[in-house]
């Protein structure tokens, strides 16, 4: 039996669509439903590794965790991430299809079509649902023709579409009415209903307005979600995490705001933590009060090397590290930590090689190919901030374009498939890994911040009790969060006529 479906489209960027369909993944499986998500075309630094060793926008793996199943590229068959403010590179399902402008990409990308709809056929054969998220907005009339991502996306599913205003940032009823009278009748006509998203203060004030969009649309207004914050893994740079400034805690954590950071969800491991504040930061002075600076991945590492250089950042990094303060760098991060990055082929600059921080005694060549893999590794013990880690195993992924070589002053971290995953200095407070989801694993990282709240002269913090919830369970009640969240303001039944179901024999909708 083919899948029935559901789309979810926005007035514009951020106004919740990942979140919302995160939401409904998870109701349609916790009303008894084989729900699986898909998003045709995404534009994201924010990427995951498959156990196929294919790479996908983090977004629908979150979407993919809440409705129960093992992320698939088929979800994602494309994504675009952006390499330089004129440049992308293309991910066509799950592997490096190549650089291209977007001029470039626009020209091409018909050729993709079968490949979507090839992604999308497959998924709808093993899936009762599923539930499409578009990109943007459907709305931008000059990116209509030819269109694969938002109603072109609808119309090969043959989806019906609930549209998502946010009326956070003002004027959703104009972005309603606006998004709506642009697009042509057929499109109009699959939109079946309007969804107001991140609403703060109260309702019967807004009755009116609603009841009014609704008289001039002819759309029902299916509900009017609160503002909530949930720690799910977004998709880009306009997420609210990247505006985080100025919190304290016990344990303060920096992370400078690099222009082509990536994978930021390297760090959602810190919402589960009490006593820990994270802050990303674009002066040098920021670095002073905190306890752990960690350097992010990068999706071009010389350019962001050059910035941390002109930004001043690279000098006071220097500094804080030759004093002892804990630094650790994740991917492109990693790279940097090093004495030397090198790219004899060009890959990301024409620049030939650059020098790093030189806080760690490692270099660095890119390649032209591109490594993707899970990875499992397993602790060596180290000094400083490895002491008492030895034999822990943590569990992550790779995805990078270059291999590292340590020098005689590093010591190996751990052993990886294609080499050494990491080191770290004899002083034991600068390391650097390769492996994204470095800090996911509770034992290691209670283990790690023990050791900073330590120097500091503090005891033992929050996650050391044994009652905590280890973060894939932390994850597992945000979904729920989320979910319940949107089923209190937006009735299943609803979704289920939508899409043309009835309840699950059992289900309390029966």
């Amino acid at each position: 039996m083919r899948a029935k479906t559901l789309m979810v489209l926005g007035t514009a960027s951020s106004v919740g669509k990942s979140l919302i369909v995160t939401a409904f993944c998870r109701l349609f499986k916790r009303h008894g439903f084989s729900v699986a998500p898909f998003k045709s075309q995404n534009m994201s630094l924010n990427s995951f590794v498959t156990p196929e060793g294919h790479e996908m926008g983090r977004a629908q793996v979150s979407q993919a965790e809440a409705a129960g199943l093992t992320p698939s590229a088929l979800m994602n068959p494309i994504l675009l991430k952006p390499t330089t403010n004129s440049k992308s590179q293309a991910i066509v399902n799950g592997k490096v299809h190549g650089d291209m402008s977007a001029a470039e990409y626009y020209a091409y990308k018909e050729n993709l079509r079968p490949q979507v709809q090839a992604a999308f056929d497959r998924l709808a054969e093993q899936y009762e649902v599923v539930i499409l998220e578009g990109a943007g907005s459907p709305a931008e009339i000059n990116l209509m023709d030819g269109d694969f991502v938002n109603m072109g996306m609808a119309a090969m599913a043959e989806a019906p579409v609930v549209l998502v205003g946010d009326i956070d940032r003002g004027g959703v009823f104009a972005s309603l009415y606006g998004t709506v009278k642009l697009l042509p009748p057929e499109d109009q006509a699959r939109i079946k209903g309007l969804l107001v998203n991140k609403f703060r203060g109260d309702v019967k004030i807004l009755e009116p307005g609603l009841r009014q969009i609704e008289a001039i649309l002819g759309l029902p207004v299916l509900g009017v979600i609160p503002y909530g914050k949930f720690a799910v893994d977004e998709e880009d740079s306009l997420t609210e995490r990247l505006s985080r400034r100025g919190a304290r805690a016990s344990i303060n954590i920096a992370v400078p705001r690099l222009p082509r950071l990536s994978n930021f969800t390297d760090f959602a491991v810190f919402d589960s933590l009490p006593d820990v504040a994270l802050n990303y930061v674009e002066d040098a002075e920021a670095l002073n009060g905190a306890d752990l600076i960690i350097i992010p991945g990068s999706k071009n590492t010389i350019e962001d090397m050059q910035y941390l250089e002109e930004s001043g950042l690279a000098e006071r990094l220097r500094q804080l590290g030759g004093q002892g303060r804990a630094i650790v760098g994740l991917c492109g991060g990693f790279q940097m930590l090093g004495r030397m990055i090198h790219d004899p082929h060009g890959v990301e600059s024409p620049l030939g090689r650059i020098p790093g921080l030189a806080l760690l005694d490692v270099e660095t060549s890119l390649a032209r190919d591109k490594q993707t893999l899970q990875s499992a590794l397993t602790l060596r013990e180290g000094p400083g901030l490895l002491a008492g880690c030895g034999g822990l195993r943590l569990n992550g992924y790779e995805i990078h374009m270059g291999q590292t070589v340590p020098g005689p002053e590093a010591i190996i971290l751990a052993d990886g498939e294609a080499g050494p995953a990491g080191a770290v200095n004899r002083a034991g407070n600068v390391l650097g890994s390769y492996l994204h989801g470095f800090f996911d694993s509770l034992e290691f990282t209670r283990a790690f911040l023990d050791r900073l709240r330590q120097a500091k002269g503090l005891e033992r913090g929050a996650e050391s009790d044994e009652s905590l919830i280890a973060y894939r369970q932390f994850k597992e009640r945000e979904y729920d969060r989320l979910a319940d969240l949107v089923e209190a303001h937006l009735p299943f039944p609803k979704l289920l006529d939508i899409c043309g179901l009835t309840a699950k024999k059992g289900d309390r909708h029966d």
